[in-house]
Formats: C-alpha cells, structure tokens, sequence
C-alpha cells in the first residue's frame, strides 16, 4: 500500500492514494490554509469510520441481513498539548434496514472493534481509548 501527498500552496495538498484517488487537504486560514478540504487529523478520523463501517457492513451482509444503511458519526477528543493527539473516539452506528436482530448488530460491532479494524485497533494499541455504540432503525 502506497500513497503520495503534494503540497500545493499554503498547507494545501493534494493526496493520491496507490489505486489512484486524489483528495485534497487542507489547513484553516489562521495556519496558511483556504479550508478547502478536511485536515488531516479529520482524514484520520474519517479514515477510522470507513474501515469500521467496511468491517460491519460485510459482517452483516455474511449474516444475511437486510441492512439498508449504515451511518457511524465519529467523534474524538485531543490532548491539550504539542502533539495534540487523539485521546478518545467514540463511534456510533446508526443501522437501518429490515427485521435487524440486535444480536448481529452488537456482534458486527464487536468484531470490527475487537477483531478487524486495523485502524481502530492500530489507534486503540497507540493508546487512544476508543468505544462503540450503535442504534437500530426498522425501515
């Protein structure tokens, strides 16, 4: 796995990911930025999102369940200090769908963030505290 990141001006950059998707970065005025894409820390956390979101979806789709949205809202606290690193994330799963059984709910969550999130679990292992909750909604 590869990735390239160009400055562009200011603390704008453009990222390329190695299967060739571009995104920019960038910082807020008071730092040089435009504020014309997410800051990096907020791509982690998006990152983070993404692969737990991937885990539970394919886990629920194995178990055959009629899921017909998957929503995990991401929040995080940072240390105070230089490096201001994340201290807590919590994500929370909205999923909707038909006939959803808690179980395979909790179960899905439970296996992403004990078991197959590299990013959850590379973060929890770096000493970030990370929890997960979710909600159900019948459609």
């Amino acid at each position: 796995m590869q990735a390239s990141v160009k400055w562009t001006d200011g603390r704008q950059f453009v990222a390329e990911s190695g299967s060739g998707h571009s995104v920019v970065i960038d910082g807020p005025p008071d730092h040089g930025g435009r504020n014309t894409g997410p800051r990096p820390m907020e791509m982690l956390l998006m990152g983070l999102g993404a692969c737990t979101s991937f885990d539970v979806l394919e886990i629920l789709e194995k178990s055959r369940a009629d899921v017909h949205d998957c929503v995990a809202k991401v929040e995080a606290e940072r240390a105070d200090s230089v490096p201001s690193v994340f201290t807590k994330i919590h994500v929370h799963f909205t999923v909707s769908g038909k006939n959803l059984k808690e179980k395979q709910v909790q179960r899905a969550v439970e296996l992403s963030a004990d078991k197959y999130c590299s990013a959850s679990i590379m973060l929890g292992k770096g000493g970030v505290e990370i929890s997960h909750s979710y909600t159900i909604v019948e459609d």
